[in-house]
């Protein structure tokens, strides 16, 4: 230890009696920049405003882990070790700040906020990463030189900061850059150059969507796409009539059925395509498009490529049949179907969310559910079962445990069950527990897990509700017979590199703001 030391104050010294030519106006500045993570925080408020869907990912991801790194760093690491900051003395005037730190100089604060957010934008973007990296290296370096630290400070600052984001794939995995896999061969589809044949129903009460700044998705749909036929639904409007408006128009003209809006919208659409045969072009534009994001079209540009190309794979639909009561039609799904606590909590949000907002009435009905909700009584495959919770998603999830994000696979033909037993003694507080500190994946006497081709549900009362893609319904009085339909939808997906797609989306933006002017 005392040679590293030895080797760190050499280090030091030798940095201070540099002279590089223009640096002495750049790095003093620089490091004032990333006092308090100001400098972070503007370039994640920048990635955001000014990025699409990735890029807001990667600022909230370069955000979180920025946040840990700093409270690891400032309230555990420099309590702990207490080593004394560099003499100013060594430092040439022109280089010191105005106010030295007087806290611990071991770990490096700023280079710990500086590897955390860096590392988190490029665990979800190596593109975004690559050009924030620099500028995180750069705040490092200057540390040592205005002389508030060492160069072993900076490192396990660096280590620290990296470390802090990667714990963040603990309960926040990274989405593959690439697509689900679907089957193969890609399954033909009718190319509609210009969106010819092809009819679109636009959610206007979805989520906030993607937008372009300056053009609604109408707007982008109808530069994108000039011959489709769009069709706008409004508040009063009704949805699922307008859908199968659309969908009598594509079969006539032998064309494409399109949906614009959240994961409700797509359920709808999808549902309806697969019964009629007819392909489906998903258009992103609710809050968290899910099932979008496994297909492969993050933008309403993959998918007008798509359709223009007649790129289009096979998907499963799963199903749950009503069995055991009266009979009733059978809901389908395309991600993911629960009940218990999450349509339980669905349920009270949605009569929140025009008051509070959607995020706190989510934040606020979790809360009531978590102090106010019982357990249901069911029977899973004949077997009696006291459960909190009972989540089946179409396809194979990841991560593990209660915070599915994506799949793998589209056409696995599996349902990917999960649940939360309710007989053991503190199962609330034993999951609450599981999910905070990352180990809920785990199978234990909790928390179990299956993969299943067939699940068969009884036992249900007329009180229970049950949740799919994001849509609340009462549960069928009886039971249910879940399972799936492979390969039963046929979805357009581009086969083009990432790169071409977004400079065509580019060039569209572009065109539609001049005649816009114009």
């Amino acid at each position: 230890m005392t040679r590293i030391s030895e080797l760190d104050r050499l280090l030091f010294a030798r940095v201070a009696a540099a002279h590089p030519p223009g640096v002495d106006a750049v790095l003093p500045r620089l490091t004032r920049a990333a006092n308090h993570g100001r400098l972070w925080l503007g370039t994640a408020g920048v990635l955001a405003a000014v990025g699409g869907r990735t890029a807001r990912r990667a600022a909230l991801r370069g955000t979180g882990a920025l946040a840990a790194a700093s409270l690891a760093s400032n309230l555990v690491v420099k309590w702990t070790v207490g080593r004394r900051r560099p003499l100013v003395a060594d430092v040439p005037l022109v280089r010191r700040l105005a106010r030295q730190p007087r806290s611990s100089s071991f770990p490096s604060g700023h280079s710990a906020s500086a590897a955390a957010f860096a590392t988190g934008v490029a665990l979800e973007s190596g593109r975004y990463g690559a050009l924030v990296a620099p500028l995180a290296a750069a705040v490092a370096v200057s540390r040592v030189y205005v002389g508030v630290h060492y160069p072993g400070d900076v490192l396990a600052g660096v280590a620290l900061g990296a470390g802090a984001a990667l714990l963040t794939c603990r309960w926040w995995p990274p989405r593959p850059e690439a697509p689900a896999e679907a089957a193969r061969p890609r399954v033909p589809a009718p190319a509609l150059p210009d969106g010819d044949g092809l009819a679109v129903v636009v959610n206007g009460r979805a989520g906030p969507g993607a937008a372009a700044p300056g053009l609604s998705l109408t707007e982008r749909l109808r530069t994108l796409l000039p011959a489709a036929e769009i069709l706008e639904c409004g508040p009063d409007d009704d949805f699922a009539a307008l859908l199968d408006r659309a969908a009598r128009r594509a079969a006539e003209r032998g064309g494409a059925l399109g949906v614009c809006g959240g994961d409700g919208s797509v359920n709808a659409a999808a549902a309806l395509a697969a019964e009629r045969g007819l392909p489906l072009a998903v258009f992103p534009g609710g809050t968290l498009d899910h099932f979008a994001l496994d297909v492969g079209v993050p933008a309403v540009e993959d998918t007008a490529h798509a359709v223009a190309k007649g790129d289009a794979v096979a998907v499963d639909v799963a199903r749950a049949t009503p069995a055991g009561g009266p009979p009733g039609a059978p809901v389908h799904f395309v991600n993911t179907f629960s009940l218990g606590l999450y349509p339980e909590l669905v349920a009270v949000r949605e009569r929140l969310r025009g008051r509070l907002g959607k995020w706190p009435a989510a934040a606020v009905a979790l809360s009531r559910v978590l102090r106010t909700a019982s357990p249901m009584e069911i029977e899973v495959n004949g077997r009696r079962r006291r459960l909190w919770l009972l989540f089946v998603g179409n396809g194979r999830y990841s991560p593990e445990g209660f915070a599915p994000a994506f799949r793998q696979r589209l056409d696995d033909g599996l349902l990917d069950v999960r649940a939360v037993d309710g007989e053991r003694p503190l199962a609330r507080l034993r999951v609450l527990a599981g999910a905070l500190t990352g180990t809920l994946g785990r199978p234990s006497h909790v928390y179990t897990s299956a993969r299943l081709r067939r699940l068969t549900l009884s036992g249900l009362t007329g009180r229970d509700v049950h949740a799919f893609d994001g849509e609340v319904a009462p549960a069928p009085a009886g039971g249910l017979v879940i399972d799936k339909l492979p390969g039963a939808l046929t979805v357009y997906r581009p086969a083009a590199p990432q790169n071409e797609l977004a400079q065509r989306a580019r060039t569209a933006a572009a065109t539609a703001r001049r005649r816009r002017r114009a």
